[in-house]
């Protein structure tokens, strides 16, 4: 896969290198620590107490939590009522299950084996949370997508979720092993491979790096390839909220207001109580964002909230979505959710932020070439913390089932790279780059990996579909995925 990176400062930073340099020699080069090629020589050096085979064993250990237990645990704090949809989601298949079972996932991981280098982490890294959205200068970018559960921990355990999710994501489309665990192993060539290059580049080289969108389509291997990823790029560029607009809202009584969809969309019968609740969050939020934006929110006055049921991981958060208007014609919509502590703190450390909506958007703002200029945080009179951004902003979304083999391969491939990207503007690329080398052992042990624990999470997931059925656990039965 070629290099299409994107380097707005490329040319100021190639610049600065020599008076980096000369300062380098004038204080010593000690002050600055290991070279690139050091850097490199110590992470290739960590095989020796970590091989790199290692990775590729997944055997439940015989202390292994029942995962029915974890997941009713990550169920506290969450709104009972929604649970029901929870699990009727998470039952839909195995890959609906992983994607609701993230701390299960972190609960194994935490025994597997570690280098001891820490990035920023997504924490729920699979297939469906890459995508597309709106950067501030309006391009449409590729990049990891939701940091509910970022948090900083160990590189390889994105990568594992992600590579697991490859498998089940091929499963459930209907393909063989032999292409899943092929798809896998490009997945992981493809983070080695940027991982090695981004460990040459400069620090500011590699922060201002991003993935634009069409990136998918200059990948494509096909001219159907090709027309499919446009035909997902300008429909992405169309998700705005002026496009929106009139398909989820409607006049009532004159006034414009969010249409109802139960039971994933809609108003509180408390609804006085709730409005005044949300306007003082919001007036709170406001304060988290620099001044300048909040020239341009101040402009919108808030026009409705209804509340909002979303994914498959989230659903029982409090989530809700707010419209706000400046004129007639000219609509916002913001989105906030509840954010509960990382599914990773209990094995990676708890996070510094008190607030752990201030931790969703940090992370976010770390991971994200580029996000959303109305990010913000706060917490509520009761306690609960939550984070605000836009609602479907040039969003992108790539359902992984629903691609021809070429088209996944081309997907998985780019979210490598994506996951490549945002570990080495958090992480230390040179060593990570080091350990994993120029040769396909860690690629090879990442497939097993991903085979075995697919495998377990169907297994997982046979739990939960006993236990529903038996009345253990309580799915709605009418809700889908």
């Amino acid at each position: 896969m070629g290099s299409n990176l994107k380097n707005s400062a490329a040319d100021s930073a190639e610049e600065a290198r020599p008076k980096v340099s000369s300062i380098s020699n004038a204080r010593g080069s000690k002050s600055l620590g290991p070279s690139v090629d050091q850097r490199v020589a110590e992470g290739k050096k960590l095989r020796d107490r970590v091989s790199r085979s290692s990775h590729a064993k997944w055997k439940p250990p015989a202390h292994r939590r029942d995962p029915l237990s974890v997941l009713k645990d990550s169920d506290h704090g969450r709104l009972p009522e929604l649970l029901p949809i929870r699990y009727s989601r998470m039952l839909q298949s195995p890959f609906a299950f992983f994607r609701g079972a993230a701390s299960v996932m972190a609960s194994d991981l935490a025994g597997t084996p570690q280098t001891g280098l820490r990035v920023q982490t997504c924490g729920d890294c699979h297939l469906s949370n890459f995508g597309g959205y709106g950067s501030p200068e309006r391009r449409l970018v590729f990049d990891i997508n939701d940091f509910d559960e970022t948090l900083p921990a160990p590189w390889e355990w994105d990568v594992k979720r992600l590579a697991t999710s490859v498998v089940l994501a091929g499963r459930q489309a209907g393909l063989r092993d032999r292409f899943c665990s092929d798809a896998v192993q490009a997945t992981i060539a493809c983070y080695r491979e940027h991982m090695r290059e981004y460990a040459r580049m400069t620090a500011l080289n590699t922060w201002y790096s991003h993935l634009d969108a069409e990136v998918l389509v200059q990948e494509a291997k096909t001219d159907d390839d090709k027309k499919y990823w446009k035909r997902v790029e300008k429909s992405a560029k169309q998700q705005t909220s002026q496009h929106i607009f009139p398909r989820i809202t409607q006049l009532v009584k004159g006034k414009r207001r969010i249409a109802d969809r139960p039971p994933l969309m809609y108003h509180p019968r408390n609804y006085a109580k709730v409005d005044s609740h949300v306007r003082a969050m919001f007036h709170r939020y406001r304060l988290t964002l620099p001044d300048e934006r909040r020239v341009i929110l101040d402009r919108y006055q808030i026009v409705d909230i209804a509340r909002k049921v979303v994914g498959v991981g989230s659903v029982g958060t409090r989530c809700a979505v707010m419209l706000l208007m400046a004129t007639e014609n000219d609509a916002l919509f913001l989105q906030f959710k509840e954010a509960l502590p990382s599914v990773l703190a209990p094995y990676a450390g708890k996070s510094r932020y008190q607030n752990q909506g201030e931790r969703v958007v940090t992370g976010q703002r770390i991971l994200q070439a580029a996000s959303d200029v109305f990010l913000g945080w706060t917490r509520d009179d009761e306690g609960h913390d939550y984070y605000f951004r836009q609602l479907r902003d040039m969003k992108m979304s790539v359902d992984p089932m629903k691609l021809n083999k070429g088209e996944l391969l081309e997907y998985v491939e780019v979210c490598g790279w994506a996951l490549a990207r945002a570990h080495a503007r958090t992480g230390e690329p040179a060593r990570i780059a080091g350990y994993l080398g120029k040769g396909d052992a860690f690629d090879v042990a990442i497939r097993k990996f991903a085979m075995a624990y697919a495998d377990q999470t169907e297994r997982d997931h046979r739990l939960l579909v006993k236990a529903v059925r038996a009345g253990h656990v309580k799915a709605s039965a009418s809700e889908a995925a």
